[in-house]
């Protein structure tokens, strides 16, 4: 019997932008089992695809003490050394960058507060 030797594409993550919010959306709605985007939903700065496919994304929030911090939400498909992966990089990236919706409370606040009417027009 001969040995198939299969090569897993690694994962690969970029930022998120405006066109990914829906496709974010809906991961958001299945892993939250939820019907709408709320403030949990947050912002969302980075994404994890395996090939095509997005797979987790990282979004800013306002933790319980009212800081600057952020979430992960996956499909579940990631093995727990890549969930690892990406959580570092999401870290590193909410470090590393000073633009006001990471560094400034209020101003992530109302970014999420702007990013939820438009996901749920009504």
């Amino acid at each position: 019997m001969e040995t198939i030797i299969q090569h897993q594409k690694p994962f690969q993550y970029a930022e998120a932008y405006i066109s990914d919010m829906w496709m974010l959306k809906t991961i958001f709605l299945e892993t939250q089992n939820v019907k709408k985007a709320d403030q949990n939903f947050g912002l969302p700065f980075l994404l994890a695809k395996n090939g095509n496919i997005v797979v987790a994304f990282a979004s800013l929030i306002i933790n319980e003490n009212n800081e600057i911090s952020f979430k992960v939400y996956d499909k579940n498909t990631m093995p727990e050394v890549e969930k690892r992966n990406f959580f570092s990089r999401a870290e590193r990236y909410l470090k590393n960058n000073n633009t006001p919706n990471f560094k400034d409370p209020e101003q992530l606040k109302s970014s999420i507060s702007s990013m939820i009417s438009w996901l749920n027009p009504e």
